[in-house]
Parts: structure tokens; sequence; C-alpha cells
């Protein structure tokens, strides 16, 4: 497939890959799964119906060890995977899967959690938006809860610089079509991540100082300040399982929260941010001490401290890794590929 990259009127470059046999333009579409078995292979059965002609399916197994890899090529021989020995985390796992996309020359990647349901329109949707404006470069899907069908969990996201840096739109509500227009958003959240392959290109990959947490907004902040617009496709429908991979409030995870948190404060805001920010944080640690205390969750908590302490103090911030310069434990990792029989 021959390329080139071109500037658009604002400045941020443009793809111009010639199309697919199809006409359209081409997608991998990346899931990343770390023993998530049972949950990848139902994801794997809608993805795998998708109306779209012209894509094609990429497992990046994350490292499992509960017969996830071989489970997916048992039953799902058309989708290709790349499976490491190690788990790289979401960033570096997500990333490997960019790469081998990248390099077999797809026009767009689609980033995708694995405890998701898409609608069988939901990509041709997706690729509906991008391609109606040069200037976009990230797009999303209207994302419901996997429980409650008809409830909203994200429509679009925004980046606030408060105590939890993201905040999903629309989330908890009903829809009754209060959000059925497509719109430039803050950023798109990793759940679900359409991307042109010059966007990667200029402003690299998901960067993995940022474990669990604001690596889809990092991304998409870079993206938008190199000249690239966030988009939300109102009429591309996921459904999301939300947190099975992740857990709750829990040590763990308020611990990393908490550190990406401090980190993206550190690389993006202002001394007027800085000082919300900080006044969000200490806030918010007294409120959730009182509700995690009669709960018997104080480590949570303490977790949640560690994070920004460490998140403030004690991590060196790096450049973001790009697709010629993968971050070292990526480029390390040693990895297995198996083409599906789909795969280009």
């Amino acid at each position: 497939m021959s390329r080139s990259v071109e500037s658009s009127a604002t400045g941020a470059p443009r793809a111009t890959s010639a199309p697919a046999r199809s006409g359209r333009r081409s997608v991998a579409c990346v899931v990343l799964n770390y023993n998530g078995r049972e949950v990848t292979l139902e994801a794997l059965r809608s993805l795998t119906a998708m109306s779209y002609p012209e894509y094609h399916v990429i497992v990046v197994d994350n490292g499992s060890t509960d017969g996830s890899y071989e489970a997916v090529a048992e039953r799902f021989r058309e989708v290709s995977q790349v499976r490491t020995e190690v788990n790289l985390g979401p960033a570096g796992g997500a990333n490997l899967g960019v790469r081998h996309a990248l390099e077999r020359g797809y026009d767009y990647v689609l980033v995708l959690n694995n405890d998701i349901e898409v609608a069988p329109d939901m990509l041709t949707e997706m690729v509906r938006v991008a391609e109606a404006d040069p200037a976009v470069g990230v797009v999303g899907p209207k994302s419901y809860y996997y429980w409650d069908r008809e409830r909203i969990w994200s429509s679009g996201g925004r980046i606030t610089f408060r105590e939890a840096v993201t905040k999903e739109r629309g989330t908890g509500e009903l829809d009754r079509g209060q959000y059925d227009r497509d719109d430039d958003i803050g950023y798109v959240n990793g759940c679900a991540q359409l991307v042109k392959r010059a966007v990667f290109e200029q402003v690299g990959l998901w960067d993995p100082i940022f474990h669990l947490s604001f690596e889809d907004a990092d991304f998409c902040w870079r993206a938008r300040r190199a000249g690239w617009r966030c988009r939300y496709a109102h009429r591309a429908n996921l459904w999301h399982m939300v947190a099975v991979t992740a857990g709750g409030y829990k040590e763990p995870r308020t611990y990393q929260t908490a550190r990406s948190t401090a980190i993206f404060i550190r690389r993006y805001a202002g001394p007027l941010r800085w000082a919300k920010a900080v006044a969000m944080i200490l806030l918010s640690l007294p409120a959730a001490l009182a509700r995690e205390l009669p709960r018997g969750n104080v480590t949570a908590v303490r977790g949640k401290l560690r994070g920004f302490r460490d998140g403030f103090f004690r991590t060196e911030l790096a450049p973001p890794p790009t697709v010629d310069r993968p971050a070292a434990v990526v480029a390390e990792a040693p990895v297995t590929l198996l083409e599906g029989t789909g795969a280009r």
C-alpha cells in the first residue's frame, strides 16, 4: 500500500494512504487481553461480526496464563495474535499491537478494551466521522453500560485537571437522545479509540509511564497540541463491562490512578491548574478516608496517598515512546506472532 503525508489546513498532517481494494480505509482492531479468556472470547464474537468491509482483529496477549492464547486460536482462526511472555501493562501492550498494525500498512488503528460488545456498524460510523475532516485524528463511540443497555457510560470525555483528571460525559444517564450529535471532545477513552496512523507517526504512542489510568488522555492531549481534533461519533455504539479487568476502589488501582494523576498534572498543568488540582487533591483525601474507614478499606486510601507522593516526587518524566523508538521494556520483550486467516 502506497502512502504519503500532507499537511491539512490546520497544520496537522493527514494520511493520504491509497484506499484498500474495497475502496475503504483499512483498520486494524487491537484488543488487549491479560488473563481475560472468557471476556475476550465474548468481545471477539461481536468484533468479528462488524459490517465494515476492510478490517482485521489483532489480539495482544499480554502475558496471559489462563489459556486465552490457545482459546482464541482455536475459536477465531481469522484473528491474529501478538503474544508477549511478560505483562507490558496497558500502554505497553497496546503499543505492541499498534506497531504491528502500522508495520503492515493499516490506515487506522482501533485500540480496544477486551470487556466490550460492539454494534455491527460501530466501526463504519467511526470511520465515517474520521474521514469527514482531515483534521480529525482520534474518534470515540457512544458507550453504554453492558449490564444496563440504555444507560450511558460515556459520550465523550473531557480533561478537568482535577483530582480525577478526566470526566466522562453523560455517565449514568439514560439515553434519551441528549448526546445524539457528533462533537469535538477533550479526549477519547481508551476503551475504544480509533486513531489515524499519521497521528501515531507525529505524536508517538501511548506512554507506559501511566499504568491503568490516563494513558488515553495523555495521548489525546498530545494529539490536540499537535493540531489534531478528537471527535465523538454518536451513531457508533459500544457496551462496556466497566472495571471487569481493572477492579474497583482497591489499593492497587487507587495507587496507580493517583500516581498517574500527579504525572499528568506535572506534565501539562500551568500554575492555575496546578493550584486547582492540588486543592482538589487535598480535599479528596479526607473525604476518601471518611468514606472508606467504615468499610474497612483504609488501605485503598493509603494507596492513593502513596500514588500522589510517587507521581509528584519520585517519578522521572521521560519523553513518550515513538513508532520508531518503543519503550525499552517493549523492545526487549520476547514476542510470538500468530497470523489469522484474515491478516494482511
